[in-house]
């Protein structure tokens, strides 16, 4: 059994804290959020699951430091906001205690910090934690080394109101070294929870690479594999797309992908 905490209890965080809730395998303790609403109440009864797991603590003036000291987990898992960091960082630090980060948007500041808990803790960071995704992100890896001369664009549609340009855009664009001014194309129309494009030009042919989540429980089903992932780890600094290669060579080193293998 691994115990988790969740920083964040938004629409998205909710749907994680339900997915974390019905997994035989995992504990949650707690979950923090801004706000005094519903503090004391349990997650998994506010989510109709009538379980008393997933306590509601309010952020408001909470000492990072003590409550991990008093409310111990093996994984802390943050869906909040970017500057939460600044105010776990010492505790997570002191208490190295595993930390699963799918914040988007950090500053350079945030990163920073993210590389300096790994040296002491086990950090898994994906600015997109889905499985899907990540799958997308190596396989165009993969295609861009086969065929370093085609024309590459990348295309993110999302949800009306999403101010920012994608993350998970911005880090396709970063692991294949392009310029996210002119090569990310963003799209807001309507309720799309997410879909990323990523569009290969050859001489005669195009090929399309494309994710799209539907529900917001494949974020909650990513950070589930990471979990499970991160328990048996040393500390360091992890992220899926890793994961994915780790498991997409090991495949073909057992030959289960190679045409004809026993």
């Amino acid at each position: 059994m691994v115990n988790v905490g969740l920083l964040g209890f938004g629409k998205t965080g909710k749907v994680i804290a339900g997915e974390l809730i019905n997994e035989p395998d995992i504990n949650l303790k707690w979950v923090v959020r801004r706000s005094h609403s519903e503090e004391g109440e349990y997650a998994g009864q506010l989510l109709g699951l009538h379980k008393d797991e997933g306590e509601i603590i309010s952020a408001e003036g909470l000492n990072y430091a003590d409550f991990f000291k008093e409310h111990p987990v093996d994984i802390v898992v943050d869906f909040s906001h970017y500057s939460t960091i600044d105010d776990y960082f010492e505790a997570i630090k002191e208490s190295k205690q595993g930390l699963i980060s799918a914040i988007s948007n950090y500053p350079d500041t945030g990163i920073q910090k993210i590389e300096e808990l790994s040296k002491t803790a086990r950090v898994l960071y994906s600015p997109n934690i889905t499985l899907g995704v990540n799958f997308l992100i190596v396989i165009s890896e993969v295609l861009q080394k086969i065929a370093p001369w085609a024309d590459i664009e990348i295309i993110e549609e999302h949800f009306r109101n999403k101010p920012e340009v994608s993350g998970t855009a911005l880090r396709i664009a970063n692991v294949l070294g392009l310029d996210h001014q002119t090569h990310v194309n963003s799209i807001r129309i309507g309720g799309i929870v997410g879909k990323h494009e990523v569009i290969f030009g050859l001489p005669n042919q195009t090929i399309r690479l494309t994710h799209e989540t539907s529900n917001r429980a494949a974020f909650g089903q990513g950070i589930i594999f990471g979990i499970k992932y991160l328990r048996e780890k040393v500390a360091g600094l992890y992220s899926m797309d890793q994961i994915i290669k780790e498991k997409f060579v090991g495949s073909f080193n057992e030959g289960s992908l190679i045409s004809g293998a026993n």
